[in-house]
């Protein structure tokens, strides 16, 4: 499901950042989101996992230990805390119900769904298993089962922070023993760990260390040892040895003190001693009608005893001394229908499926029958008793097998899962539907976010980005005084001449050529483009922008548009085309004009000076005002002196021709590698 791949992508993201899930996520190839309850191929996390060992450069193992310790701190975030403190006192009694919690969460969940201390699995996924065995030095062979084969390094990083959250104590955990199950049917990864602690505790809580089990017995031999001989005996058949627990429970005195029950004559006894009637004050008929689907069977697996409603639903349990294989199969665990097997797993949850050749004709039809419970073995009698309920989880899968809740035993809570999970798939289903909602609204957003950059750079490249952000505010641009800055005009040589005798087609694709190199030089040399007018083309520096290199700027600009030039082809002649620039330095108003298609406009003499400096200009030379020539006087320009000529409406004017720039090499004037 999603959630470990959700869980995947939040250990980098806090751990390693951002950019290095990004990174993972484009090299194993998958989506940047997963929905909780979606199911999504193995492939996917074994991926990201793979990619992950590369990127990060630790070993496979680490990797998935590391993610075991996050995954239990992000389940426990995730709201499962409460539920999974209640497991068990110590960490023996915690791994021990494991396998219980699992079959719970799997009816709790959508009927597709079995989890693994929330590793979530779909249903036709067999779920991972465990059986511990401890032992009197207090450690613990951990025996772990799965389908998946070479996750088995997530188990110590998820039992070794419960152990260090949950019970204050540290373990370490290694592989003793990894082979192919051969017990279990099907073929599975069995990997046995030998788990051995030592408590961890703070200075304050040292003292607290009287209640470990070790202590309590050593106080316990003490006051045998004051007791007579009389007294020891009685004390003895009533003690009960709560020291063998595996993991301690942290106690304080006074919770010790009220374990211990004080009788008369000063006889000290701790526990708890049931008392148990001499015969059994219930009849047959009120026991198979008030568990209406137990079962009692022998070392043989012949049935002895079954209740009511399961003889309903198979006629052949109706029949003494019948093969219970026969009738069903064992679906969890995945053991050999043996009674040694199943002694073997008696601490798991067993549910049975009825075979679909033994039912009556009625049934073949329908979904077959599975019944979960647990396993309690007589050895007075040397039977099995299996106390178990219809495994039913919704109101639809009852319906399917045609039963009733009157079919089971008011006090059996299968009743009331049944009708809370009717309620609970409800609310799973709308908040999976939220969650895609969210998803699509995420998935729209960024759609949304591209298109508003396409737009805004489009926008930016009409206007100034401080004047069309004023203006996407709906607030009025007032025009800016510059009092110093510095504008080039170019245009094409005999363009008139050109354009008579070519196609318009020609004329545009020449054009287009030309202002793609002049564009990309704007932005190497970092002037603003104004307009173009046909084959005019004008740029200024300082605006909108003032900067002191303006003038610098603008004629690196002019070199480069004149070897730019060399690169378009005239379609008349087919020789390179010729263009004439003029520049010249000086005030200007600048400003916001019209509603529809609005332009930023320059406005002044400085304008009309520059113009007449390109109309008056020669091809293919760069033909400067005095003011721009003052300007670049001492900026490492060569330039040469036209002389005075009759500039239209200015009258004489002193003028220049700029060469080349001294220290600039034709690469950095055209802004290549």
């Amino acid at each position: 499901y999603g959630f470990i791949n959700t869980c995947l992508k939040s250990l980098v993201i806090e751990k390693y950042g951002e950019e290095t899930w990004e990174k993972l996520r484009l090299q194993a190839g998958v989506q940047d989101s997963f929905l909780t309850f979606e199911v999504y191929k193995d492939e996917i996390t074994m991926q990201l996992v793979d990619k992950a060992c590369k990127i990060l450069g630790v070993p496979a193992d680490t990797v998935l230990r590391e993610f075991g310790e996050y995954f239990f701190e992000f389940c426990k975030r995730s709201g499962y805390d409460h539920m999974l403190r209640t497991l068990g006192g110590n960490l023996y009694e915690f791994i021990e119900n494991l396998d219980a919690l699992h079959s719970y969460l799997s009816l709790s969940y959508q009927a597709s769904t079995e989890v693994l201390f929330l590793f979530v699995f779909p249903q036709e996924m067999n779920a991972p298993s465990f059986r511990v065995e401890k032992h009197e030095d207090g450690s613990m062979h951990l025996h772990y089962y799965s389908d998946r084969r070479g996750l088995c390094h997530i188990v110590p990083g998820i039992i070794g922070a419960a152990a260090l959250d949950f019970f204050n104590i540290e373990i370490s955990m290694e592989i003793v023993d990894q082979t192919e199950e051969e017990e279990r049917t099907g073929k599975k990864e069995h990997i046995v760990f030998l788990v051995t602690q030592n408590p961890v505790f703070s200075y304050k809580e040292r003292n607290e260390f009287s209640s470990s089990p070790q202590y309590l017995a050593d106080s316990e031999k003490q006051i045998e040892n004051q007791l007579n001989k009389e007294d020891l005996e009685k004390a003895k058949n009533t003690v009960r040895d709560r020291g063998s627990s595996v993991c301690p429970v942290k106690k304080s005195h006074w919770k010790t003190i009220r374990g211990i029950i004080t009788l008369g004559k000063g006889k000290l006894l701790r526990g708890f001693d049931p008392v148990y009637p001499k015969s059994l004050w219930i009849d047959t008929k009120t026991f198979c009608n008030g568990l209406p689907f137990h079962m009692v069977f022998d070392k043989e697996l012949r049935v002895k005893q079954a209740g009511v409603s399961i003889q309903k639903i198979v006629p052949g349990l109706q029949t003494t001394g019948i093969c219970l294989d026969h009738y069903f199969s064992i679906v969890h665990p995945e053991v050999p229908f043996t009674i040694s097997s199943i002694q073997k797993f008696i601490n798991s949850q067993f549910v049975f499926q009825t075979r679909r050749e033994m039912m009556p004709e009625s049934w073949k039809q329908r979904p077959m029958l599975e019944l979960r419970g647990q396993m309690i073995w007589m050895e007075s009698l040397q039977c099995m008793l299996y106390l178990c309920s219809p495994l039913l989880r919704t109101l639809h899968e009852l319906e399917e097998r045609q039963m009733h809740i009157a079919d089971i035993a008011p006090h059996d809570v299968t009743r009331d899962l049944i009708l809370l999970n009717q309620q609970r798939l409800a609310e799973m289903e709308l908040s999976n539907q939220l969650e895609r909602k969210k998803e699509e609204l995420r998935v729209l957003s960024k759609h949304l976010e591209e298109e508003k950059k396409k737009t805004e750079a489009l926008l930016y490249a009409m206007l100034p980005q401080h004047v069309a952000n004023q203006l996407k505010e709906g607030k009025r641009v007032e025009a800016g005084e510059f009092k110093e800055c510095t504008i080039l005009f170019s245009d094409v040589v005999t363009f008139t001449n050109i354009c008579a005798q070519c196609e318009p087609i020609q004329i545009v694709l020449m054009l287009n050529s030309m202002y793609l190199r002049f564009d990309r030089l704007t932005t190497v040399h970092d002037v603003y483009k104004v307009e173009t007018i046909g084959d005019a083309y004008m740029v200024v520096g300082g605006v909108p922008v003032p900067v002191p290199t303006h003038a610098e700027r603008v004629a690196n600009f002019a070199l480069g548009m004149i070897i730019a030039a060399k690169g378009v082809q005239n379609p008349v002649s087919g020789n390179p085309i010729q263009i004439r620039v003029g520049i010249h330095t000086g005030p200007v108003l600048a400003g916001v004009v019209g509603e529809k298609m609005p332009r930023y406009c320059l406005f002044g003499d400085t304008v009309n000076i520059a113009s007449r400096m390109e109309s008056h200009g020669v091809p293919s030379k760069i033909h400067l005002s005095s003011s721009a020539y003052q300007c670049l006087k001492y900026k490492n320009f060569e330039m040469t002196g036209r002389g005075e000529i009759e500039v239209k409406g200015k009258g004489k004017m002193h003028t220049y021709f700029l060469i080349r720039n001294k220290t600039a090499t034709e690469n950095e004037i055209m802004g290549r590698p």
